[in-house]
C-alpha cells in the first residue's frame, strides 16, 4: 500500500469534513439521549462509505474519458467558484 497516497487522501478529506454539515448533523442525532449512539456512528459511518465509493466510481469513469490534467482544472475551478460563491453571499 502506497502510504503516502493514504495519508495525503485521509488528511485531505478529514479536513474537508470537519465542521461541515455532515458532522452537525451526526452530533445532533447523537446528542438524542434515547438513541444509539454507536447506531449513529455505524450508520454515519456506512454513509461516508456509500458516498466515497460514488466520488471513487464517478472519478474511474471520468477518467477513462478525460484526461486526468483536465480533470484536476475542472476541480479546482470548482473550488474556487465554490469559494467565490460563499464569499458572495456572505
Amino acid at each position: 500500500m502506497d502510504w503516502k497516497i493514504f495519508l495525503t487522501v485521509f488528511a485531505t478529506v478529514f479536513i474537508a469534513e470537519l465542521g461541515d454539515k455532515t458532522q452537525l448533523a451526526t452530533m445532533l442525532f447523537a446528542s438524542d439521549k434515547e438513541v444509539s449512539k454507536y447506531l449513529v456512528f455505524f450508520a454515519a459511518s456506512a454513509a461516508l462509505i456509500v458516498a466515497s465509493a460514488i466520488g471513487v466510481l464517478a472519478g474511474s469513469f471520468l477518467s477513462a474519458y478525460i484526461n486526468e490534467k483536465y480533470l484536476h482544472y475542472a476541480a479546482g475551478l470548482g473550488f474556487i467558484l465554490i469559494g467565490a460563491f460563499t464569499l458572495y453571499r456572505a
